[in-house]
């Protein structure tokens, strides 16, 4: 079995060094870098399957580089910050993270989340074959290929992070039926809902924004005010 490669980015070298200590006792593969131009160096040369970093940073934050990654690359990003307060969450996962945890933390929740998201990203980047009618899951023209992890709308590709395509997927798999954000968030974080209110409609704002022509007036993904989402034509 391939050893997964985790690229470590933090300014603080005693966390980097920390962090590499217990993610090597678990059997992967560590990069290490700096800052985030140091990151984005790492990602021209290395194959990466996931990426923790911290938001403040010097010469370039995780926020800039996050959003520079995600033009061309999926694999889950964790963001690490020392500013916990939702307003930093939700800006956090809306430029395209798939977690975010506050600092102080403790290395093994972190290593809890980092497993959960390497599961889940082999789980839809698998190349087991399936048959063309399990394989695809088609809403008017938006088509979800489950076995290449890709949408399109319109014949047009879209660029969904790991979390979002998950949320797409659930919304597909269910069409017309209503989920709450409770059954979103678990479901697809596996964790319990708690105050996950807030990152579901982050999520969902931003695959609106991605497959909407208007995102205000959406024909895909329709709001059920007070109980939740679900995949289906206005009303």
């Amino acid at each position: 079995m391939k050893q997964e490669t985790i690229l470590l980015v933090d300014d603080e070298k005693e966390i980097v060094n920390l962090l590499d200590i217990y993610f090597r006792n678990e059997g992967y593969r560590l990069l290490k870098a700096y800052d985030g131009m140091e990151a984005l160096d790492y990602l021209r040369e290395e194959t990466v399957d996931l990426i923790i970093m911290d938001v403040m940073m010097p010469r370039m934050d995780g926020i800039a580089a996050c959003m520079e990654i995600r033009e061309e690359q999926n694999m889950p990003i964790i963001m690490l910050s020392a500013k916990n307060s939702d307003m930093d969450k939700i800006l956090g996962l809306s430029i395209g993270a798939d977690d975010y945890l506050g600092k102080p933390f403790n290395p093994l929740e972190l290593v809890a989340r980092a497993k959960s998201q390497l599961r889940r990203y082999h789980r839809f980047n698998k190349d087991t074959p399936v048959k063309p009618s399990e394989n695809e899951l088609i809403f008017e023209d938006l088509v979800i290929d489950i076995g290449k992890h890709e949408v399109s709308v319109d014949n047009r590709k879209i660029k969904l992070t790991p979390r979002e395509f998950s949320i797409l997927e659930l919304l597909a798999r269910h069409q017309g039926q209503v989920l709450s954000m409770e059954q979103i968030y678990t479901n697809v974080w596996s964790d319990p809902f708690l105050d996950g209110g807030n990152t579901v409609m982050v999520h969902i704002r931003n695959i609106r924004e991605k497959i909407e022509l208007d995102p205000k007036r959406p024909c895909y993904i329709q709001t059920v005010w007070g109980i939740g989402y679900k995949l289906d034509r206005p009303s």
